[in-house]
């Protein structure tokens, strides 16, 4: 009994129904957002019964299915019971997965704007309960230090792979719950301060506080990966976590502009780009995000009843409410409860009353100083953990200055090794050198004693010759009698073998003679065994046939007797006849009677074929529709606008639709001949509905890079072709005008696609196919015979520069005309190389066609080559005009740097050109690298001496301030800072003006060049219905501009427009 009336028995049910009503409270059909005290009541009651399987007891009866709004407000309750709960609440949430699941799929199978983001908040609840299952060292606020973070991540690589990979899917559902909220809000209107606005942003508060987290955690974790494993492997990691930080920060930027946002959360601000984890040292500059949710202000709340007070107990209940008080604060105002029952109830109840309202109060004040003092403490934690960024930011740079000592001490080290080793080297030369000598001295003792021995030897060799001469003059006569004796022995074995062919000749005839004897011998014992076996087999026939006449005999007479019997069968079979005819007549009608029945059944099943035919075929119609309602509604998704499309594709695409609607037609036509097989159509209508939505889907890709006219029309063209596919596909639904259907229609508006996707296809040169081989040849023989002449125009104004100027501008002139004819030289090199790898490209490819077939095969690739020495021409060409005007002081040195750049920009494309089809281990492609190198070293050497050679001929004048009062430097000073506005105007004017030169000429050298080069160039250009001829050799050439900075070190390239092969 005490158990059972105990302070805690009867307060847990009090809790129970409390949160009961804040469940009901916080989860309701009111388009408004969950309010934050019954939020709080729910979290503290998980907290109070360590779980939430009361939460669940009563959220599992809710009416989730019939209410979006009931739903999206759950899963905003559940997240932050998630979040704020109590942690055994994970695992509570574990056991209803499949209930999450399933409301999630429903509202996603319906078209119901609540309904979307409740299926989109499903899958996030999900990714969040299973990520922190599996990973428990991170709690479901997601807060932890960079210790515990280290710790889970642990030091396998490949365990922080995955836990990366998990955490770009974590961040990716956050991510795309906050697009979807923000693709439904109204920005023409301020939705932040309406309620349904209120009630879809209302979520995206802890989406916030998880994303600030999750983002920091990928910092740490990318930077971790990038120390141990190569920066190609992880591409992957870094364009993925690209996209995810341009999103976030977007994210970020919206909600802090909406009021909503501003007095309920300060949101942190990302930087403007995201961190380099190329660079180890980029970890330092990172500062962790940090959400703060400002103190709230307390609500007004409903007043409640914490004691139930009524007149009197119920019937037949006891009364324990005042025994539970009186147990839990004591007896009120010092009463005692023997005495309680002479005190009237008024006053009890009054009192009572004042002592909850003095509670209140008290409870009131308790929690303003709880958030003060939690106010405090987020303030001290935040400047801690910005002293702790500061730290790790000293501790980074002392790492690193750390590196940097070890490095020098290295390099120390093996200096003092490396001299060490070489004194060690000295001593042992020293000491090879006196050995060397010692051993020379004695080879020079034994060479005198070899100079003896030798003249010895060559007096004993005088001697042995005379012997030798006599010995080689008997051995010749021995020589003669041998061959003499061979050719007697040749003569005897050629005798010998002639008489021994005779013999063997007769011997083969001899044996013929004898085959052909016992020849005729087997054929006679043949024809004697033959005749002997003839004999046999007649005696055998003879007895055969009397047998055979012995057994006719008997059967005729049996067949006598057969037939006696068989008169008296005829005789029963006609009477049995008689009687069959008679059955027969009776089973007739009733046979009629039963096809009647049949026929009857046949027709009922024919009709059920034909509703059942219509059936499949309006459901396919039906399918159809909704397939390219969806593509139609692509063209005004936002989320569209990234994708994008080649013309080539998108007229692949329109000319299979047009194949579809003959194929469409084809089958309508089969199906009206025949109605009890749809399956013709059917097909038809599927593929039909596929390559429609697929070509208004590409049509839609492709404007989004197409001019603005072309892509409207084109847009309208997909609009008009949607809507004529779903005017079909209502026809097809209807049986009515099912007959009358005309799939013709939407022919019409598929060819206006597929004739705009033709005009957006880029035209090639106005060059004929096979001109391109002579054409090449040509072009490189133009732009030898160009830096040729370049060359000697370069000498001869060398020649009367020396005439003409002395001293300062000689040298001056000298110096750049030597640094023009170094450069000339270098390109003459690289022309003469590209030729010959054009050569060994042009042989390895082509097999057995021509050489003419091969370029005419290759045309971009040979209109690119064509364009690469034109240009370097014309660079030639302007480099030595730029020269001369320097020279003879008519120009500006300013003009020479511009046209180093260009020249130098015009090799690279000839290099780039050449290098597209080349082997990258061809020798003659190396060469030409190095070549490259050396003609932008050369061109860089043309900007130095130009430079040097233009601050050593221009004179400063020093300023002489000695004759100036205050008030003229005052206005000296004006007027130089009026000089220097106008000279910034001007500057303003003039970089404008070459920003629309270069738009004006990215147009040029879209209309002139090849898809892929436009397309590496601008991802937009002016409308590529024009085509222009390549300009002479004398003209600028069609590339695009490039800044003069922009120099790979490697290659030596600078980047121009260039042909895409």
């Amino acid at each position: 009994m005490e158990a059972r009336f105990s302070p805690i028995n009867q307060i847990l049910p009090w809790c129970r129904q409390d949160l009961a009503i804040s469940i009901s409270k916080a989860i309701n059909t009111q388009e408004a957002p969950v309010k934050e005290k019954h939020a709080r009541r729910i979290i503290l009651g998980t907290h109070h019964e360590k779980g939430a399987f009361t939460f669940w007891s009563y959220a599992i009866g809710l009416p989730l299915p019939s209410s979006s709004i009931l739903s999206w407000k759950f899963c905003h309750v559940l997240h932050k019971v998630l979040r704020d709960g109590h942690p055994n609440v994970l695992h509570d949430c574990q056991r209803y997965r499949s209930n999450i699941r399933e409301i999630g799929d429903l509202w996603g199978h319906l078209h119901d704007r609540y309904g979307q983001l409740v299926n989109v908040y499903t899958k996030l609840l999900l990714t969040k309960i299973s990520f922190h299952l599996k990973h428990p060292q991170f709690p479901a606020g997601l807060e932890v230090t960079d210790e515990v973070l280290e710790k889970a991540a642990g030091t396998d690589v490949n365990n922080i792979f995955q836990l990366t990979v998990e955490m770009f899917d974590y961040m990716d559902c956050e991510l795309k719950l906050s697009e979807s909220v923000f693709r439904q809000l109204n920005t023409a209107i301020a939705v932040s301060q309406m309620s349904s606005g209120q009630c879809r942003l209302a979520p995206l508060i802890q989406v916030i506080q998880d994303c600030s987290h999750l983002y920091h955690y990928t910092v740490k974790l990318l930077f971790k990966l990038h120390s141990c494993l190569p920066a190609d492997t992880l591409q992957g990691h870094r364009d993925r976590f690209h996209e995810q930080f341009h999103s976030l920060r977007n994210f970020f930027r919206r909600a802090s502009d909406m009021l909503y946002f501003k007095r309920l959360i300060q949101i942190p601000r990302l930087p403007e780009g995201p961190p380099n984890f190329l660079r180890a040292s980029a970890l330092a500059e990172h500062i962790k995000p940090v959400v703060v949710i400002p103190e709230e202000a307390p609500e007004d709340e409903e007043p409640e009843n914490l004691i139930e007070i009524s007149t009197g107990p119920p019937a037949g209940e006891p009364v324990v409410v005042a025994d539970l008080f009186d147990q839990t604060f004591g007896p009120p105002n010092g009463s005692v409860k023997d005495d309680r029952s002479s005190v009237p109830r008024d006053l009890q109840i009054e009192s009572l009353k004042r002592e909850v309202e003095m509670l209140r109060s008290e409870l009131e004040k308790i929690k303003l100083e709880a958030q003060r003092y939690i106010s405090q403490l987020k303030s001290q934690v935040n400047a801690l953990e910005g002293e702790l960024e500061e730290q790790r930011k000293q501790k980074q740079k002392a790492l690193v200055d750390n590196e940097q000592l070890r490095h020098e001490l290295a390099q120390l080290r093996a200096a003092q090794l490396e001299g060490e080793r070489s004194q060690g080297l000295r001593e042992e030369a020293e000491r090879k050198a006196s050995a060397t000598e010692a051993r020379y001295n004695k080879l020079k003792e034994k060479h005198s004693e070899l100079v003896h021995v030798h003249a010895e030897l060559l007096r004993k060799n005088a001697d042995t010759a005379k012997q030798l001469t006599v010995t080689q003059q008997s051995q010749e006569e021995v020589a003669r009698v041998k061959e003499q004796l061979a050719f007697q022995v040749e003569q005897v074995k050629r005798e010998s073998e002639l008489k021994l062919e005779e013999q063997s000749d007769q011997l083969e005839k001899l044996k013929r003679e004898l085959e052909a004897k016992a020849g005729e011998l087997a054929r006679v014992q043949e024809a004697l065994s033959r005749t002997e076996q003839s004999k046999s087999e007649l005696s055998s026939r003879l007895d055969t046939l009397s047998a055979e006449k012995d057994a006719l005999s008997g059967a005729v007479r049996q067949r006598e007797a057969d037939l006696l019997a068989a008169q008296s069968l005829v005789r029963e079979t006609e009477a049995a006849l008689s009687r069959e005819q008679q059955r027969s007549s009776q089973e007739q009608g009733e046979l009629q009677g039963r096809l009647a029945e049949r026929e009857s059944q046949e027709q009922g099943l024919r009709q059920r074929l034909l509703d059942e035919q219509f059936a499949v075929l309006r459901g396919a119609a039906a399918e159809a529709a909704g397939i390219l309602q969806d593509a139609v509604s692509k063209l005004d998704d936002p989320l569209h606008l990234r994708c994008t499309s080649s013309p080539d594709y998108l007229v692949s695409r329109a000319q299979e639709a047009l194949d579809a609607v003959s194929a469409l037609e084809e089958g309508h036509a089969q199906y009206l001949t025949s109605l009890a097989d749809a399956s013709a159509l059917v097909a038809a209508l599927t593929r039909f509905s596929h390559l429609a939505a697929d070509t208004i889907i590409n049509g839609g890709a492709t404007s989004h890079l197409a001019p603005t006219d072309p892509a409207d029309r084109l847009i309208d063209t997909c609009r008009e072709c949607g809507a004529r596919a779903l005017e079909l596909m209502g026809q097809l639904q209807d049986q009515q005008a099912l007959r009358h259907v005309q799939a013709s229609l939407v022919r019409t508006p598929l060819q206006g696609i597929l004739q705009l996707g033709q005009e957006l296809k880029p035209q090639s040169l106005d060059v004929r196919q096979e001109e391109l081989g002579a054409m090449v040849d040509k072009e490189m023989a133009a732009t030898s015979a160009a830096i040729e002449d370049a060359v000697r125009r370069i000498e001869d104004m060398m020649n009367q520069a020396r005439h003409a100027s002395s001293g300062v501008k000689l040298e001056v002139n000298e110096r750049i005309l030597n640094s023009c004819t170094d450069l000339m030289k270098a390109i003459r090199l690289l022309v003469t190389t590209s030729t010959s790898l054009q050569k060994e490209i042009v042989e390895s490819g082509r097999g057995a066609a021509t050489q003419q077939e091969f370029y005419a095969k290759n045309s971009r690739w040979t209109e690119g080559l064509i364009s690469a020495s034109k240009a370097v021409g014309w660079g030639a060409t302007q480099l030595v005009e730029a020269a001369d005007k320097v020279v003879l002081h008519t120009g500006k040195y300013e003009e020479l740097i511009v046209c180093s750049h260009e020249i130098a920009a015009s090799t690279a494309q000839l290099v780039a050109a050449s290098k597209v089809k080349a082997n990258k281990h061809s020798p003659h492609l190396s060469r030409l690298q190095e070549c490259s190198r050396t003609v932008n070293e050369r061109a860089a050497n043309v900007v130095a001496s130009t430079k040097s050679g233009q601050e050593q001929i221009e004179d400063r004048d020093t300023m002489d301030f000695s004759g100036l009062s205050l008030i003229k430097l005052k206005k000296q000073e004006m007027e130089t800072q009026v000089r220097v506005l106008e000279l910034e105007k001007t500057l303003e004017a003039e970089r404008m003006r070459l920003g629309e030169l270069r738009k004006q000429h990215y147009v040029l050298a879209g209309a002139s060049g090849s898809p892929g080069e436009e397309a590496a160039i601008r991802p937009s250009t002016a409308p590529r219905s024009v085509t222009t001829k390549k300009p002479p050799l004398a003209q600028k050439p069609s590339m695009a501009p490039r800044q003069d900075h922009q120099l790979d070190k490697k290659d030596g390239i600078y980047p121009a427009q260039l042909v895409n092969y």
